[in-house]
């Protein structure tokens, strides 16, 4: 395992030498800093030079739209989503939490209304966050010179800021730049082998004429798996969140790979913003989501948001691929388009509908050349599709419903006492009332749901936060007649990483018992119906529904299909994580999992059994790598 770790880890402790320096008190004594005062006026910033003390002009308002985004991180979105929870709503300002990622504009509006409510009685914790809310988004913070200008810059030019590396800020133009490093080192199953990552890379993004948002990552990574996730990788041949891949070493279980995202952004207008890129997006306010999650690696897409009085309607557009991403060859797509429409029916009320569909693209045609008959395969898209305020139901029809996989479905989203948040999702893939009434397991009867609640400091604990999540989806769900209609993008599901098939248990427990450190609890409890070798029972959305089992006259079943048909599975994922930030998005993790799986029945890439994984790890300016499947 290469070990280009000791010179980052050098700089660690320069790095952290600013990290006293974010726990401020409530009130700043020194008469510069006014990150808590509110009802003045933004002060200049306050320069690195002898000048410092000279009237400076106020920058304008800077734009809502048009910014570029919070990357997605369960970590830093569920610290967002409890503030969201705990200060209400904002009319158009603040992040809308049934799409991600959140505009960095809108989780510097929010972390900046926070500050302005003088009884929130903030604990140290609270503080420390909305500081770093402020510091990380702080292009688009109006009041970001006082919280994140440093003294003293390292070499006079890195880390004027101690959110990035290198920065630059004029009125028209503005530029972050920052190492990403994640460096884990953990157990393989109790083994004498051992799990690890290693990541190197950078991320870049900037504004410009505060319309126009650039953003890039890149990451060349080698990492080895525990063995439940090397067989996930072996049934699919995919290795989870990535695209192309390779061995690494030629030995079992580690991988070879490169990570990259990228997007451009642009503010049509002062309530619509366009994004081109090559990305994840996520819809629900859940842990999983049925509809739409990260899980799957990045695809290339057209994405169009408009917010506007109680609507917030999301348009989006992209081009995946059908096949596992270690083919290292021309890939067959498909094209997925999606609408979400949203409306605040109260205050405190949301409820959203949408509806996507899945386009083959696979076409062969015939054609003559020098006498001989040749057989092409084009790749097409119906631009029917893009009409951005259409029934997709009927474009299917009317083109021939071969063609497509239509989705239809509801969420919702129910904030009470500015403590509790109530929300769900419906899918329906098929959908015949009769049959489900009948209770007969029809094969057609498609559908997922999700109800769950997240309870913000419990009992009075602050920084006590609490989430409880149903999932229930049928047999079959997601899957289609072949690869160009399923819901999945580069053999990984688009919605629920464990496919279908399946009931799940989730609870969360997260804790910060002090500014700098993060406790986090999860456990996952599933029951899923898994396929015996060489049979489909619906929970692999890789697999065609049509190759179903077969009954005793040898015709392929159409009915008594349940969750749980087929293997019988019940699992157990238990995982215990303590996070220090050393300083700004410098993370040290412990790691600590349990699971515990059992099987009726031998199957193929899962075994029965309890596994106890430990490790540590270092993150910088780098989300989590989770596998929780």
């Amino acid at each position: 395992m290469r070990k280009p770790y000791l010179l980052p880890l050098a700089f660690t402790g320069l790095l952290a030498t600013s990290a006293a320096a974010q726990d401020t008190p409530t009130r700043p004594t020194d008469g510069q800093g006014n990150w808590l005062t509110y009802d003045k006026p933004p002060q200049p910033p306050r320069p690195n030079n002898s000048a410092a003390d000279s009237p400076q002009p106020l920058r304008t308002t800077k734009t809502t739209m048009g910014t570029t985004y919070v990357p997605l991180d369960a970590d830093i979105y569920r610290l967002i989503d409890r503030y969201v929870i705990k200060f209400g709503p904002d009319s158009l300002t603040d992040p809308h939490t049934a799409v991600r990622p959140y505009t960095r504009a809108a989780v510097a509006r929010l972390a900046e209304r926070m500050l302005q409510d003088s009884s929130a009685g903030f604990s140290r914790q609270d503080r420390f966050n909305i500081r770093y809310l402020l510091r990380d988004n702080w292009h688009n913070a109006r009041q970001d010179s006082a919280v994140n200008l440093r003294e003293k810059p390292i070499f006079n030019r890195f880390y004027e800021r101690p959110s990035d590396l290198y920065s630059i800020e004029t009125p028209d133009f503005s530029l972050r730049v920052n190492p990403v490093l994640g460096l884990s080192l953990g157990n393989s199953d109790g083994s004498k082998s051992y799990a690890y990552l290693n990541t190197r890379g950078v991320q870049v993004e900037g504004t410009i004429d505060q319309r126009l948002g650039f953003y890039t990552f890149l990451a060349d990574n080698q990492m080895a798996v525990p063995l439940y996730v090397q067989q996930r990788v072996e049934r699919d041949q995919a290795v989870p969140h990535e695209g192309f891949w390779k061995p690494f070493k030629n030995q079992a279980g580690q991988y070879d790979f490169l990570s990259a995202r990228g997007y451009l952004t642009y503010a049509a207008g002062k309530h619509v913003n366009l994004q081109l890129g090559h990305d994840r997006n996520q819809i629900g306010n859940g842990y999983r989501s049925l509809i739409l999650s990260d899980y799957s690696s990045p695809y290339l897409f057209l994405k169009a948001q408009t917010r506007i009085w109680k609507f917030q309607y999301q348009n989006l557009f992209a081009q995946l691929i059908t096949d596992p991403g270690n083919l290292d060859a021309s890939y067959d797509r498909k094209f997925l388009a999606l609408h979400h429409l949203s409306l605040d029916v109260l205050p405190n009320l949301n409820i959203g509908i949408f509806e996507s569909v899945l386009s083959a693209s696979s076409r062969r045609d015939s054609v003559i050349s020098n006498g001989q008959v040749r057989v092409q395969r084009r790749n097409t898209f119906d631009i029917q599709y893009l009409n951005p305020i259409i029934f997709y139901r009927t474009i299917e029809q009317s083109t021939g419903s071969s063609d497509g996989n239509a989705l239809l479905g509801l969420d919702f989203k129910w904030n009470l006492w500015k403590r509790v948040q109530l929300y769900g999702q419906l899918v329906l893939d098929e959908f015949v009332l009769s049959e489900i009434r009948a209770g007969n397991g029809w094969r057609g009867n498609k559908q997922a749901i999700q109800l769950g609640a997240k309870y913000i400091d419990v009992a009075g604990i602050r920084n006590f936060d609490l989430q409880g999540e149903f999932n229930f989806i049928r047999p079959y769900t997601y899957q289609a007649l072949d690869k160009y209609r399923d819901y999945q993008h580069a053999a990984q599901p688009l919605a629920h990483p464990m496919g279908a098939n399946l009931w799940e248990l989730i609870g969360i427990a997260s804790y910060q018992p002090l500014p700098r450190l993060n406790v986090v609890a999860k456990g996952f409890f599933v029951k899923q119906g898994l396929d015996p070798a060489g049979q489909n029972y619906g929970s692999n959305v890789l697999l065609p529904y049509d190759e179903r089992p077969r009954d005793s006259s040898g015709q392929v079943r159409e009915y008594g299909f349940y969750v749980g048909s087929g293997v019988n599975s019940y699992l157990f994922h238990g995982d215990f994580t303590a996070s220090w930030q050393a300083a700004h998005n410098l993370w040290l993790d412990g790691k600590f999992i349990l699971r515990h799986r059992t099987l009726e029945l031998p199957v193929p890439y899962a075994t029965a059994g309890t596994d106890a994984l430990a490790s540590v790890s270092l993150r910088w300016n780098l989300a989590q790598r989770l596998h929780e499947f």
